[in-house]
This record gives C-alpha cells, sequence and structure tokens, in this order.
C-alpha cells in the first residue's frame, strides 16, 4: 500500500528536540550562544528529579518534556514540564524490562513526539500513542519478536507513518498508520537488532534503513519495498547504533570488535546497490552513535573518544581512556557525558579533544547497594544521550535526570519555576 509523505507533520520550534538524534535525526542541535566557558563552581542545576530505571533519552516539544522510568515493575511514560522538572502527567504502559544478569533495567527507547501525540515503543514489543496534553490513549499495537535485550529502537514518524523495527514475522521494519496504529507496510523477515530506523533522502526518493540483527535493510518509505539487504555480522544480534547517511554514502557500526564500513549507494533501477568504500574495526559503536561535522566522525565507542574521517576510515585522534560515551554537536561543538558521569565540552577538531569545561554528575544517586557494586565493576551506566534545548541541557544516568541551565543567564528563578535554582556542583 503506497503513502503520500511529507517531511514533517507540525512546525519545530527552534529549540524544540522531537525524537532520538533530534528533527534531522543526526545527533545536532542549531543553538548557538550557550555558555561554553562554566564558572569555578559549574553550571546552574535547575532541577533535577528521580524518575525510576531506564536508558531512555528526551524528547522536548512546546515546554514538555517526555522521557521514560519505572514505577511499581512498570515502564513508565512521563511529561514533566522544562522549566520545573514537575511531572504533568505519567502512564505505566507495560510490565519491567529487566536483565539481572547485569541489572540493565528499563526501557531502552525514547519517545517521539509529533502534533498532539507522543509514541513510544516498550521493550517487550508494546507500541502506544498518547495524547501530549492528557496522557490519555489514542491506541496500541503489540509485536511479539523481541531481540535479547529486548526492543530499543524508538518510533521514527515520516508523514503519516509511524516506523518500527519489529522483527521476523511482523516484519523486519514494520510501517503503521500513525493516526490509527494500522498496518501499512512491512518489509522483509529479518530478526529485529536494536537500532531505531533512520529515513534519508537519495536521488529524489526517501527511504527507511533498519540496522538488524545480521543485515542492513532499505525500504522505500513510500512502499515498504525492499531495495536493500546488505548481510552484515554481530555479536548475539547486537547492531544498536542508527546509520548515517552523506553525500550518497551510508554509514554502518557496531561493537564488540567488529568494526564499521561505508557504502557508496547507487541506484539500480527499482532498487539500490551498495559499493563498499572503506571498512575498519578502528571504529566501534556498541550503542552509540557518532555525530558527523565538517567531514569527519567523532564518537565514545568501545575503544575510546575518537575523531575519524568520514570518507575514508582514517582515525585523526584517539583518547583510548574515555570509552562508552555519548555525545551531542552543538555550534561547532562537541557535549560529551561519560559513562562514568562526567560532562565534557570541546570544539569538534580533527585536530583534538580540547576540554574547555567538565563537571562531574550523578556521583552516587540513584542505585540500590547491589548496583552500586555491579557500577564499580563495569562502569557508571551513563549511557543515555543528553540533550539541549532553549539554552537548557537535560542529562540522565539511570534513574536520575537534571536540567542544567547553559544559557549564562543571572541565578533567579525562571518564570513558573518552583524548584530551587542555586543548586551547584563543584569541580573535582
Amino acid at each position: 500500500m503506497a503513502c503520500c509523505l511529507i517531511a514533517t507533520s507540525q512546525s519545530l520550534r527552534a529549540e524544540d528536540w522531537p525524537n532520538f538524534r533530534g528533527p534531522n535525526y543526526d545527533g545536532a542541535s542549531t543553538e548557538t550562544g550557550f555558555i561554553k566557558t562554566w564558572p569555578e563552581e559549574g553550571p546552574l542545576i535547575l532541577w533535577q528529579r528521580e524518575v525510576g530505571p531506564a536508558f531512555s533519552s528526551f524528547a522536548i516539544s512546546a515546554g514538555r518534556l517526555f522521557t521514560c522510568g519505572a514505577e511499581n515493575k512498570r515502564q513508565t511514560l512521563l511529561c514533566l514540564d522544562v522549566f520545573t522538572g514537575e511531572v504533568i502527567w505519567k502512564k505505566a504502559f507495560e510490565d519491567e524490562v529487566t536483565d539481572p544478569s547485569e541489572h540493565l533495567y528499563g526501557t531502552r527507547a525514547t519517545p517521539t513526539v509529533d502534533g498532539d501525540r507522543v509514541y513510544i515503543m516498550g521493550g517487550h514489543g508494546l507500541v502506544a500513542c498518547y495524547d501530549v496534553r492528557t496522557g490519555d490513549d489514542v491506541w496500541q499495537r503489540r509485536f511479539a519478536n523481541p531481540p535479547h535485550w529486548k526492543y530499543s529502537g524508538s518510533v521514527l514518524i515520516q508523514g503519516n507513518l509511524a516506523v518500527v523495527a519489529a522483527g521476523r514475522s511482523d516484519g523486519s521494519l514494520c510501517a503503521l498508520d500513525k493516526m490509527t496504529g494500522a498496518v501499512v507496510w512491512t518489509c522483509g523477515d529479518d530478526p529485529a537488532g536494536y537500532a531505531t530506523p533512520y529515513p534519508f533522502l537519495f536521488d529524489g526518493r526517501r527511504y527507511i534503513v533498519g540496522f538488524m540483527a545480521h543485515s542492513v535493510i532499505v525500504a522505500d518509505a513510500a512502499s515498504g519495498a525492499l531495495v536493500l539487504r546488505v548481510p552484515y555480522p554481530s555479536h548475539s544480534g547486537v547492531n544498536a547504533s542508527t546509520p548515517i547517511f552523506h553525500d550518497g554514502h551510508l554509514f554502518i557500526s557496531t561493537g564488540y570488535r567488529i568494526g564499521s564500513v561505508l557504502f557508496k549507494l547507487k541506484p539500480d533501477g527499482d532498487r539500490l546497490a551498495a559499493e563498499e568504500v572503506w571498512n575498519t574495526r578502528k571504529i566501534r559503536n556498541k550503542f552509540q552513535t557518532p555525530v558527523l561535522f565538517d567531514g569527519n566522525l567523532y564518537t565514545s565507542d568501545e575503544n575510546g573518544l575518537k575523531c575519524v574521517d568520514f570518507m575514508t576510515g582514517r582515525v585523526h585522534w584517539r583518547n583510548g581512556r574515555v570509552k562508552h560515551g555519548t555525545l551531542i554537536l552543538a555550534d561547532g561543538h562537541l557535549i560529551l557525558l561519560t559513562q562514568k558521569g562526567e560532562l565534557r565540552l570541546a570544539p569538534a577538531s580533527p585536530e583534538g579533544f580540547a576540554t574547555e569545561a567538565k563537571l562531574k554528575l550523578f556521583e552516587g544517586t540513584g542505585f540500590t547497594a547491589i548496583q552500586q557494586l555491579t557500577r564499580q565493576k563495569q562502569g557508571r551506566r551513563c549511557w543515555t544521550v543528553p540533550v539541549l534545548s532553549g539554552g537548557r541541557l537535560y542529562v540522565r544516568d539511570h534513574d536520575t535526570l537534571m536540567c542544567l541551565d547553559l544559557r549564562g543567564l543571572p541565578t533567579s528563578r525562571p518564570a513558573g519555576c518552583h524548584a530551587e535554582p542555586r543548586l551547584r556542583w563543584s569541580f573535582p
């Protein structure tokens, strides 16, 4: 079934960040002018809130922040006031996600906001749509083929479609009518990986990439027709990093010492052909996705923080001490959250990572005694990518959200803010 696509169904405010990796799906913010040299006592912490375990990042629209946590052993979608952190509404939507061997509890996906609706995919396969204002149910659909560590990809909105990486008999990619939840098309039967579907425009046609457990597939966005399938290895199906398309080339990366590849795409009748340009084990993204700036990829993968030339795969620099971090790009700068809970800011440069500001966060918050022991053995588990919106930086560890003020304003309470604005962190 064909579907007419439009670029977006809502008019975004400059500071809105409505879905995973932002409005352009690239981890880059258009904001400028935020403070890049922090005062000695650190940037202002406007508010913080305990929400329960999850790895969800943030969707921000019209003064509301959406993320996930847990309550009473249920995955919970939260709608918060961006200025105060106060809960506007919350919705328990599915049983909790647990992994007792590693204590990796909670929802993996990030909410997606589209107009007056918000979408979430739970770890066990429930895709739910709620009213942004009230949290009322709009529709739900359940999928039955989760990968071992449960569904992790977020819902991708493209025109009238809500696309998810469902897997196997549900379709490698499954496109739903975003208004009703009815199936519009399915593409492929490869088992699900952990990556969010990714859209791109090439040669006048719109496509959607699915990074599946053992393959990369590309679907025609209008019809769902499979136009490309390339086998790709993984460790136990863990392909989780979002693909990146740029200038006719598609970048794919995975962890566990497997590596990355760059393909050059070419039209091939009604399909696409992929020609390998380079592959390397020097860039290995397990769950994080790089940002692309001025022809270079920046990432903090399983073997270090690094800068890699997009077209050649050549490593410009690497810091092997900073592994498994997450980062975004804003105003030519990288904002990095390490898995040990340290926030760093530096210009995005192929010459190196020259830290201009840093701040230690989340020391000992939001974890039980056994989880604290796990952290000592396996790291801080700050694996959620930050979001910059309206001059405020939103960050989290497993359980705790924080909002930091990067606007450089006086320490006065914003209009309507009931949180204490004078909490600060000192540099270590």
